[in-house]
This record gives structure tokens, sequence and C-alpha cells, in this order.
């Protein structure tokens, strides 16, 4: 039994999609970002960088983890499955997740911060991570071209990106012209352990589809973590 506690940001998706994924028994925990309840003490017991997600693996002594690629590649690896066992492979994919976790996540993050959250309007910081997240979504389209997925079979690096690139609007950011990252992103949203893990947690909307005043108690709420 895996207890996973998240909201319904790329980051958290991340860790419902590769539960649904991989087929796991999970209870899953909201932690509403929006009231501060990531910062918590009993949250900050589980994940002392006071985000989501976070899990705790009941059947290895309560064992907890936390960040998001760290969750995918435990999982995986307790799954025995979306992470390859050769050498080669399992470095492919880690090197497509590592990609999101240290470039397009952080990137693309700060895009949404700068073009939805910020009260006062940065024009030149709002385009240095637009374009910023742009290039990056070149590279995936490149490697897109050569390849069905981000490390050739589908792995924990396509779970990993997939949240992110769904929320391409949300960080004013198209995909004209990537032909082949749209090819991806389609196949992958076909899913249904995808769309599955896109309902966790249960009750509460998708922030993409919020209306304007839940968007803005979850984006002051992102200014301040």
């Amino acid at each position: 039994m895996i207890d996973l506690y998240t909201w319904t940001t790329p980051n958290g998706y991340k860790a419902s999609i590769a539960l649904e994924e991989l087929e796991f028994e999970y209870r899953a925990h909201a932690v509403d970002i929006r009231t501060g309840a990531q910062k918590t003490a009993e949250h900050l017991a589980i994940n002392p960088n006071g985000k989501i997600p976070a899990i705790v693996d009941r059947d290895n002594g309560d064992f907890a983890v936390f960040e998001s690629g760290a969750i995918l590649v435990y999982l995986a690896e307790l799954a025995g499955r979306l992470l390859p066992a050769d050498r080669a492979g399992r470095s492919r994919v880690l090197q497509w997740l590592m990609f999101q976790v240290g470039g397009l996540g952080p990137m693309q993050g700060q895009a949404h911060v700068f073009y939805r959250y910020f009260d006062d309007k940065l024009p030149a910081v709002i385009s240095r991570y637009q374009n910023e997240t742009r290039r990056l979504y070149e590279v995936l389209d490149g490697r897109l071209a050569e390849a069905e997925y981000l490390a050739g079979d589908y792995s924990i690096a396509d779970i990993a990106t997939y949240p992110w690139v769904r929320r391409h609007g949300w960080a004013g950011v198209g995909l004209d012209g990537l032909d082949n990252l749209a090819r991806w992103f389609d196949a992958v949203s076909a899913r249904p352990a995808v769309r599955r893990g896109l309902e966790v947690p249960k009750g509460v909307q998708d922030s993409v589809d919020t209306n304007p005043e839940t968007a803005a108690a979850e984006n002051a709420a992102i200014v301040q973590r």
C-alpha cells in the first residue's frame, strides 16, 4: 500500500499517473497548497521541503519518498517496469527524466509564475521564460522525430514530461509547428492510466480549468511557496 500526498499540479500528476500505470494499490490524500497544507508539521515530516507530491510506502517500514523524479524512479524500480534494467536503456530514461526535472519543469514553472501569477507584469522576464520553455519543447520535438517515446519505449520520462506539456497554454507557450511533440502528446493523453491519474485527488478541480477567483487563490499560494 502506498499513501500519496498530492495536489492538481504537473508534479502531482506525475506521481498519480505512475501509480495508475504501475497498478499499485494506493490511497490519495489531497494536500491543498492554496491553504498552505504543504507547510504543516505533519506534511513536513514526510517532505522536509514542504512541497507535493510525496509518497509513503507502508510495505517498506513507512518509507517516505519526496521529489517527483525520485518518486518515479522508486515506483518504477519497485514494480520492475517503465525503467529498463540494461545500462544503456536505464541511462536513456534517466537522461530524459533529468531533462524534465532540471530543465523543462523549472523553466516552465517560472513562465507560469511570471505570466499568470505576478500582479506586476515584467515583459522581459515573461519572454525569457516563455522562450526558453519553447526552446525545450523544440528539443523534445526533435527527439520525438526519432522515437515514438522519449526513451524509445514508454517510460517514466514520458510520465514526468507529459503533465508539463499539458499545461503549455497556462505558460503562454504554443505547440504550433511541433508536430512530433503534438503526436506524442495525443498518444500519451489517450492512455487510460493517464486519464485516471489526472483525476487524482478525487473531487478537486484541475487548476487549468478553474474559474478566475479560484485560480487567483492558487496563484497566491504558488507565489508564496
